[in-house]
């Protein structure tokens, strides 16, 4: 069945990879934009997709609620900072807080009823309930806390998608297999720790699956506010994932042949069903 959906971030690596999804299954995606939003992540797909121009007021997404009446919304719109400076704080607040704020209430001012947020696995350092990383995982807490507010007062339901590492093909971001091809392909140093931490990498297509599997499990669920990990199940040591050797640097093959020549070698995850009634656990079930 044909379905409207409303994607913020729709113009970034993962929701453009969802948009294009939903699009291809036939229905109908409109995605909010900024004025100096760059969209050729969408290429290919520009006249299948409606845009609406978010201004900074909260007019702009109620007229874009208006007009696209959908039954899903998905917020990925974000601002990431790791390690955030004084002149971070404002942005980092008006994108992940005010913006999120504006399209929640515009949604239940327009009584849709349907939303799938994004979250990170940084809001739960050593998988506690609540140990944000940085800034940034704050304000994404502070966030799904506001989410909260409307569920209860509003009869909102809302899916919270807690994100790990991502990768894929064409990803403009400056995320760690990026940086390892680039080191690879021009000898040039890339300063890293110890690799000791754990790092969970999900390729594109299993976030994405994991999101339309929400979108649907949303329309059938009793819970009217719960939160979720998509994860691989198998995080690596990140010097598990990079070694040396001969004073080079060397990948694990399945990654290394992913970074050079774009061709993903594991085994691919199916999602099947997340959810479970521990929301902290962060913990994917995969079938």
């Amino acid at each position: 069945m044909k379905k409207k959906y409303l994607i913020s971030g729709g113009s970034g690596f993962i929701g453009s990879h969802l948009a294009k999804k939903l699009v291809d299954l036939g229905n109908e995606v409109h995605i909010i934009i900024i004025p100096s939003c760059n969209i050729d992540l969408l290429k290919g797909y520009e006249e299948n997709i409606i845009f609406h121009e978010y201004d900074g007021t909260f007019h702009s997404l109620d007229n874009a609620l208006v007009n696209s009446k959908p039954d899903v919304v998905f917020h990925l719109a974000s601002v990431f900072i790791s390690q955030h400076q004084p002149i971070d704080i404002d942005n980092l607040i008006l994108s992940n807080i005010l913006f999120g704020t504006h399209l929640v209430e515009a949604i239940v001012q327009n009584g849709v009823r349907k939303l799938i947020n994004t979250g990170t696995s940084w809001q739960h350092y050593n998988n506690s309930e609540y140990d944000p990383v940085n800034l940034y995982a704050a304000t994404k807490q502070a966030m799904e806390d506001i989410i909260k507010y409307y569920c209860e007062a509003d009869k909102l339901y809302a899916v919270h998608l807690k994100l790990f590492d991502t990768y894929g093909p064409n990803d403009p971001r400056p995320k760690l297999l990026n940086l390892l091809k680039k080191a690879i392909l021009t000898g040039e140093v890339l300063e890293m720790s110890g690799g000791e931490q754990l790092i969970d990498l999900v390729y594109i297509d299993d976030v994405v699956e994991a999101f339309y599997i929400a979108s649907e499990f949303i329309f059938n669920t009793k819970y009217i506010n719960c939160s979720y990990g998509i994860s691989s199940n198998s995080p690596i040591k990140l010097k598990n994932l990079i070694i040396h050797r001969d004073q080079k640097l060397v990948v694990i093959s399945g990654f290394l042949n992913f970074i050079i020549n774009g061709i993903h070698c594991f085994n691919r995850v199916h999602v099947g069903k997340i959810f479970s009634q521990n929301p902290h656990t962060l913990q994917c079930f995969f079938i």
